[in-house]
This record gives C-alpha cells, sequence and structure tokens, in this order.
C-alpha cells in the first residue's frame, strides 16, 4: 500500500508539473558571421547580445517577460541568411538582429516584410545595428525595419567636413569592398569631396572581394605608387585588419580614414604604426567622456579577451530602445514596439538620441577620432587609444531622406 500511495503521490506531482504554464519568452534571432573572414565581427557581437539579455533578463525582463536568443551563423553571405531566417522564425522568433553585411541586410529586410504581409499577428521586426547602407532607409525602407547606426552618408559627411579642414591633404585613395556597403562609401567620399575640397585629388578607387583576400600587399602597392597622402576606406572586421597590417609592412605613409578602424583587430595589427595617422568615424569611443561608460566597464570585467573592446555600444543604444519602447506600448508585441519606437527618444553616455519617424533611422551622436598615445583609455591593449576631434551632435547628422514609408493598418 505504501508503494502504491508513493507511486500515486509522485504521479500527482508530475501531473502538477505539467500543468504549470511555461514561462512566457520573447525570442531574438542573430543573424551573422560566426565563421570565415568576418568572424571576429560576428563573435564579437554574439559577445554583446549574451551580456545585454543577461542584463534585461535580471532586471525582470520585457513587461515581465525573459529574453532568450538563438544564434545562426550566415557567413556574411545573403542566401545563407534567408536559410538561418526562416529557421529562425519556424523556431518562433520574433525580433531578427543583424548588422555585418548591407547586402544580407536588404536581402533580410525584404524578407520580413513580405512574412509578415503573409502572417498578419505573427509579425517580425528586424533590427538592424551596422549595415549601413543609406538605400536601407531611403529608397528600400519598411516599416519592420530598424537601423540603430548612422549610416554611410551621415558618417562620410562627419569625415568629409573635417577633412575640409585639413589643408595638406591633396591625394586621396579610395579602397574598400567589392558590395553595395563599400560602394556606397566610393561613392559618397568621391561626391562629398567634390563637393567640399574639389582641390584635391582622387588617385584611385578599388573595390576588392569581400572578406576574401589574404594578402593586401598588391593593393598596398598601388596605393604607394600613387603618390597618395590618405586612405579613405570603409573595410571592416578582417578587410581592416590586414590591410594595416599590409600597409605597415611595406612602410606606407598615408594618413587613413576608415569606418572601422577601433576595433576587430584593427588596432593590434596596425600598432604604433598608426600613432596620429589614424582617424575613425564612430559612434562611441572609451575616451569620449572622463569616465567609462557603466555597460563598457561590466562588458570589460565579463570579456578580458585582448580583442573583447565594446564594439557595439550602438548595440547597448538598441536594447536600451527596445526596453524603452517595450514599456512605453506595455507590450512585447512587434506591431506595438515598432509603433512606440518610432519618434523615441532617449539619453544615452554620449548624448541624447532619436529614432527617425519617417525612415526608421537613429540619430546619434557622431565622432571623429584619432588614434594615439597620451590618452587614458587604450584600444586592444596597444597603449594606444582614440582621442575625438570633433563631435556632430545627433540632431546635425539628420540628412533627407526618400523612404515612402508603409505602415500597417490599426
Amino acid at each position: 500500500m505504501r508503494i502504491r500511495a508513493r507511486i500515486a503521490a509522485y504521479l500527482f506531482f508530475v501531473a502538477g508539473l505539467s500543468a504549470v504554464p511555461a514561462i512566457a519568452q520573447v525570442k531574438l534571432a542573430f543573424i551573422d558571421p560566426l565563421s570565415g573572414g568576418a568572424a571576429s565581427a560576428g563573435i564579437n557581437a554574439q559577445k554583446h547580445f549574451t551580456y545585454e539579455i543577461d542584463k534585461i533578463n535580471a532586471a525582470g525582463g520585457l513587461n515581465g517577460e525573459k529574453l532568450s536568443i538563438n544564434f545562426y551563423d550566415n557567413k556574411v553571405d545573403p542566401q545563407e541568411s534567408l536559410i538561418a531566417l526562416k529557421k529562425a522564425l519556424d523556431e518562433g522568433a520574433r525580433y531578427v538582429f543583424q548588422g555585418n553585411g548591407s547586402a544580407v541586410a536588404l536581402a533580410i529586410s525584404d524578407a520580413v516584410a513580405k512574412y509578415n504581409e503573409r502572417n498578419p499577428g505573427k509579425e517580425v521586426l528586424y533590427f538592424n545595428y551596422a549595415a549601413i547602407d543609406p538605400a536601407l532607409t531611403n529608397a528600400k525602407c519598411n516599416f519592420w525595419h530598424f537601423r540603430f547606426d548612422s549610416d554611410v552618408d551621415m558618417k562620410m559627411t562627419a569625415l568629409v567636413n573635417y577633412i575640409a579642414t585639413q589643408p595638406e591633404i591633396k591625394k586621396v585613395y579610395l579602397i574598400n569592398q567589392d558590395y553595395s556597403f563599400g560602394k556606397a562609401v566610393a561613392a559618397a567620399a568621391r561626391k562629398m569631396l567634390g563637393e567640399k575640397r574639389p582641390d584635391i585629388q582622387i588617385v584611385g578607387d578599388d573595390l576588392h572581394p569581400l572578406q576574401k583576400v589574404q594578402d593586401f600587399s598588391p593593393y598596398v602597392a598601388k596605393i604607394k605608387a600613387s603618390g597618395a597622402d590618405t586612405v579613405i576606406t570603409g573595410n571592416w572586421s578582417n578587410d581592416m585588419a590586414l590591410l594595416f597590417k599590409a600597409g605597415k609592412d611595406a612602410g606606407l605613409k598615408v594618413t587613413w580614414y576608415t569606418y572601422y578602424a577601433d576595433a576587430l583587430g584593427a588596432p593590434t595589427a596596425i600598432g604604433r604604426d598608426g600613432n596620429g595617422v589614424v582617424k575613425v568615424v564612430t559612434s562611441y569611443h572609451t575616451n569620449v567622456a572622463p569616465e567609462l561608460d557603466p555597460d563598457v566597464v561590466a562588458f570589460k570585467k565579463r570579456f578580458t579577451g585582448k580583442e573583447d573592446e565594446f564594439a557595439y555600444y550602438r548595440l547597448n543604444t538598441a536594447f536600451m530602445m527596445f526596453a524603452a519602447a517595450a514599456a512605453k506600448a506595455k507590450s512585447n508585441d512587434p506591431v506595438k514596439i515598432a509603433r512606440a519606437l518610432e519618434g523615441l527618444k532617449i539619453n544615452t553616455s554620449v548624448g541624447e538620441v532619436e529614432m527617425r519617424a519617417d525612415n526608421h533611422q537613429l540619430l546619434q551622436p557622431l565622432f571623429v577620432a584619432t588614434f594615439t598615445d597620451g590618452v587614458k583609455h587604450d584600444a586592444e591593449q596597444t597603449g594606444l587609444g582614440f582621442r575625438t576631434d570633433i563631435k556632430v551632435n545627433a540632431k546635425d547628422t539628420a540628412l533627407p531622406t526618400t523612404c515612402q514609408m508603409q505602415r500597417p493598418n490599426g
């Protein structure tokens, strides 16, 4: 009888467990390169996501629901990304995050819009934290896409406005990755230099395969032969680090104006040879204020590798805005979150930021900074860090848009 009673009690206990409702979760998907030449970008971002999600969950989640995330390796390939997106949607993701590769971003943005049209009531939002082809918030804009990084033209405007104050710049060489983003960087540089510094001669304009070049010495040889005193490049991850390495090995004497020289192995690659001659346009670096952002401090305590820099401060901004929009909407429904994000303003450690309602482009402060010694915080344990040359306030980064947003009814 005792045995039967124990069995009955156990069965009652198990039945009781199955009757307890599962803890509600907000499911996220991360689709970015975790292998191949762009892996440093994806792996670093993956650590940011782990940090941000753990922080939100420790504070109780969004409207009482915890965040969960699945990571998908897309090898920075649009087709692989669409396969990953389908898998993520099949597994219940309602928020998709991607950043590295504008060709990937264009594919995901279009696919999400089509999916939402076919699946009312199951809509998905796409949060883009690093893909900055201007088309994404202009001709290719859609309601379901939000960008948390400044676009190519916004950043090039800051760079060229600074270049316009540097009379020693006479000859510029352009070198960029051969896809939509790299082409946009080259086109913006040509147009804006022509407007602000028509005296500058563009002595070269190269496009190279994305994350496939292992030896940039032939490109560096062309730069040296051109007589360039300045290089403008949007290269990122391996393509930035290896370009720096080839330039250093060849003794190339130029000033570098870059989009992504501040992390992912680039500071390590150029080291002290970059002192005073590497510029970056960025939304954050560790010397923008006298004290480090508390999230930067906490991140570095958790991830202690040499190249574990807080490279994606804008991801911190994205999650701050995600949480603020959820609180404002009093809901975790993607459509309600999207409406709450439109026009949303929050304060960050670098100043106020705003999500534009007309094209879903974040307005945030931008900094042009120089890699140098004599700063409080260094990059990748090189002994050199970034010092601000100019700051552009968020409202001054806004550019006209051709976006014609089609919003869902209701």
